[in-house]
C-alpha cells in the first residue's frame, strides 16, 4: 500500500470513528472536536475557538449555539473586554466518554509494546509532522480558493 492510499484510509478511519463518538452525543464530528478544544483549552473567546477550526464568524456562532443547546457549552461575558464572550465547556453535563477512550487506549497500548524506542521515536516523528501538514492544509483551505 502506498503513502497516498494508506494516508486515506487512516483519515477515512479516524474521521468514521470519531463520527461514531459524535453520534452518541447528538452531535456530527465538527461539533464533537470543537467540544475537545473547548474542554481541553477553554474558556476561549468565541473567536479563538473560530481560528482553532478554521471558521468564520456566522459558523462559529452556529456550531456555540448547538453545543449550546445540547447542554455541553455555556456562554459567558468576558470579564476583561464585555465586548467579547467566552465559550466554557459545562462542566456538569460532560459527555462520559471514559470507557470508549479506555478502550481505545488499551487497545493503541498493546500494539503500541512491540515497537523499540527507535521505531517508535520515527512513528512520533511521522504523526507530529502529519499533524503539522494538516494543520497547514486546513489554514490553506480555509484562506484561499483550495487550489
Amino acid at each position: 500500500m502506498d503513502g497516498a492510499e494508506l494516508g486515506w484510509e487512516l483519515s477515512t478511519a479516524v474521521v468514521l470513528f470519531h463520527e461514531a463518538i459524535a453520534r452518541r452525543l447528538g452531535l456530527s464530528a465538527a461539533d464533537h472536536k470543537a467540544l475537545g478544544i473547548v474542554t481541553r483549552k477553554g474558556p476561549l473567546p468565541a473567536g479563538a475557538l473560530a481560528a482553532e477550526l478554521g471558521l468564520g464568524a456566522s459558523a462559529i456562532t452556529a456550531l456555540v449555539d448547538r453545543l449550546e443547546r445540547a447542554g455541553y457549552v455555556q456562554r459567558a461575558p468576558d470579564p476583561a473586554d464585555r465586548r467579547r464572550v467566552l465559550v466554557s465547556a459545562d462542566t456538569g453535563h460532560a459527555p462520559d466518554l471514559g470507557g470508549i477512550f479506555a478502550d481505545l487506549g488499551r487497545e493503541m497500548s498493546a500494539f503500541m509494546a512491540k515497537y523499540d524506542e527507535r521505531e517508535l521515536a520515527a512513528i512520533v516523528d511521522y504523526v507530529v509532522n502529519t499533524i503539522a501538514v494538516l494543520k497547514a492544509q486546513t489554514v490553506r483551505l480555509a484562506t484561499d480558493d483550495g487550489r
